[in-house]
């Protein structure tokens, strides 16, 4: 390690926002616009290739195969050679993803362009996480649940601005606006991210999947929390305008009130779990996400069910960053490994487990499924004690 990167890996940074905080925010904020964005491209990217719904079911399907490839090879990465270096490879890789999506003219180049897209969107991911780990470190306090917070706020952008250029301006000129926005603040971010340290011996001895139980039941908690998140992003709505008779604008309000509570929550998230640190917050967290979750599943009309979807936001918001700063923060493994894991399995659920969900609903019904889905969260309450490696923030 040169004296340079042994200087930035022993600073201490101070004050509430410093600049190595305000680059990983950025680099969260980046994320989530890049794929906020690829949501408003989806029906001129099926008109265009001419897919079915069930072909484009599958094309969406090698986006999510494309991260999970490339998840855990970002994590040995990052052990090897520090997250700061990783991150900045990995977010000059994702810059031309959209671009690559809407140039794709015939199938073959769409499948490519959404492994492109998906496997340095879910790399990029664990790298972002990984760097804001040591960046709790140096700061000495919890900012994970924040940087979450950028990347939905990041989504909600991408999707807003995609919807507003594509319908003035076209798909083209959109990818190259979002592009160039994506582009702008990366460079913001380039100069302050955070320099840590890579950790060689453990990425010679661990760039394989660990064999320690600790990473795996930290990435269970991930799985279990995502799962019932990415239900109600493409069910919610689904089922408060099929089961309950709800109105097009009314059964909107499904995932938006979801996403809203969570978003204000993940603001907040890193001053409650530094007074009451990261246990006490996840079984508070997870309590709020069961009962919010009971009532959607058993509510009678579409209004309880928009409630009991915004209070499960208000429990689900900190579940996953507290998840990750744990996996970043394990003893005797490295943050990047160990944030792979997590990342593998928490996406894999938000990916896959929605397709099972809905092949379940064809022959119960929505309304069992939101029910029962609090068993996971049960699981979670169970190794919710795993989260005071959260707190191992030195």
């Amino acid at each position: 390690m040169d004296n340079s990167t042994m200087a930035s890996t022993s600073e201490r940074a101070t004050g509430f926002f410093p600049k190595s905080r305000i680059a990983v925010s950025l680099l969260f904020l980046m994320n989530g616009f890049m794929v906020g964005s690829w949501a408003p491209k989806i029906p001129e990217f099926a008109e265009r290739l001419a897919l079915s719904e069930g072909q484009l079911g599958l094309m969406i399907l090698t986006f999510g195969i494309g991260s999970l490839v490339m998840m855990p090879i970002g994590g040995a990465q990052i052990a090897r050679h520090g997250s700061a270096s990783v991150v900045k490879f990995l977010a000059l890789l994702l810059v031309p993803a959209l671009l690559l999506v809407t140039l794709a003219g015939n199938v073959w180049f769409g499948v490519f362009a959404m492994v492109y897209f998906g496997g340095f969107t879910g790399a990029m991911d664990v790298a972002m996480n990984a760097n804001a780990v040591e960046v709790e470190k140096s700061m000495r306090r919890s900012i994970m649940s924040s940087c979450h917070a950028f990347w939905s706020l990041g989504g909600l952008l991408g999707a807003g601005a995609g919807g507003f250029l594509i319908s003035h301006f076209g798909t083209m000129t959109h990818a190259v606006i979002l592009t160039i926005a994506a582009a702008v603040m990366l460079a913001g971010a380039w100069p302050m991210i955070f320099v840590d340290a890579p950790h060689p011996s453990e990425g010679k001895r661990k760039a394989k999947l660990p064999m320690t139980p600790l990473p795996w039941l930290i990435g269970i908690v991930a799985l279990f929390s995502m799962v019932p998140e990415g239900a109600i992003l493409d069910w919610g709505a689904l089922y408060v305008r099929q089961e309950l008779g709800a109105s097009v604008t009314l059964s909107g309000f499904a995932f938006a009130a979801f996403s809203l509570t969570m978003s204000v929550m993940r603001f907040a998230g890193d001053l409650v779990r530094d007074r009451l640190g990261a246990v006490l917050t996840l079984r508070i967290s997870t309590t709020m996400a069961i009962v919010g979750m009971l009532i959607s599943g058993f509510a009678p009309d579409a209004a309880l069910v928009i409630v009991g979807f915004a209070i499960a936001g208000i429990g689900i918001s900190n579940m996953v960053p507290i998840a990750f700063s744990a996996a970043g923060n394990m003893p005797g493994l490295a943050p990047g490994v160990g944030i792979s894991v997590a990342t593998f399995l928490g996406y894999s659920g938000m990916l896959f487990a929605p397709s099972l969900i809905g092949f379940i609903a064809e022959h119960t019904g929505f309304a069992i499924i939101f029910a029962t889905l609090p068993v996971l969260f049960i699981v979670v309450l169970a190794l919710s004690h795993l989260a005071r490696h959260a707190d191992n923030i030195q």
